[in-house]
């Protein structure tokens, strides 16, 4: 059989940069748990993440969701796809 994708074993040498990116306190928790539970970087995490979702595929395995529903229930994660063009900041205490 063979794989559903093509990956490319060539290693790339790519330039990064620092950046101060916000994003919701619980779905940063979540991040951040999964990057731990992978072994990786946030940042790396991210970049995968980004690229997957550039190609319209999804970055993760059956067993990497069901931990990601974990980590969503451990940090009362409730946010969906559907709510990402409805957020909007709580005002900030004084």
């Amino acid at each position: 059989m063979l794989p559903m994708y093509q990956y490319n074993t060539m290693m790339r040498t790519i330039e990064r940069v620092q950046t101060g990116v916000r994003l919701e306190k619980q779905l940063l928790k979540v991040l951040k748990g999964l990057a731990e539970h992978l072994d990786m970087s946030l940042g790396d995490l991210l970049e995968g993440m980004s690229l997957h979702c550039f190609e319209g595929r999804s970055p993760f395995s059956k067993e990497t969701l069901a931990k990601i529903k974990q980590l969503k229930d451990v940090y009362d994660l409730d946010l969906t796809a559907s709510d990402s063009h409805n957020l909007r900041e709580s005002k900030k205490k004084s």
